[in-house]
């Protein structure tokens, strides 16, 4: 198996709501709201994509400053190309693009909590957050 890896910032809709879905993490995104989802991918900084054979197999979309930070808001590799080290290798490329002087940090899916430190990840004991507002 060859992965494809890019930079993708004209990712459709169509494309990242499936591979959230073939991930699992559409149980905690709005992809049935369409709109919300456009301005999600229209207003990220990085997306960095992972294909196999040209099918979208993973994706990373994160806000960056290029200078202090960088949020890893979704990290998504379909489900029977997980354990092949593809989710490690799109937070790489994200976090080299954005600058390995930015801090990359995000919030852990339920079911990826036992994933990030694996990877060498090290949790934050002081995450504070006001819920969106629907």
């Amino acid at each position: 198996m060859v992965v494809h890896y890019d930079f993708d910032p004209d990712l459709s809709p169509e494309e990242f709501i499936d591979v959230l879905v073939r991930s699992t993490l559409a149980e905690r995104r709005p992809v049935h709201d369409r709109a919300t989802i456009e301005r999600m991918l229209a207003h990220a900084d990085l997306i960095v994509t992972a294909r196999c054979d040209g099918l979208l197999i993973g994706v990373s979309r994160a806000l960056t400053d290029f200078a202090y930070c960088t949020y890893l808001s979704d990290l998504a590799v379909d489900v029977p190309y997980q354990r092949q080290g593809i989710g490690r290798e799109l937070i790489r490329r994200t976090h080299e693009a954005a600058g390995l002087q930015t801090t990359l940090l995000l919030l852990a899916a339920p079911k990826a909590r036992s994933y990030y430190p694996h990877i060498g990840m090290t949790p934050h004991e002081s995450c504070w957050l006001i819920p969106r507002q629907t």
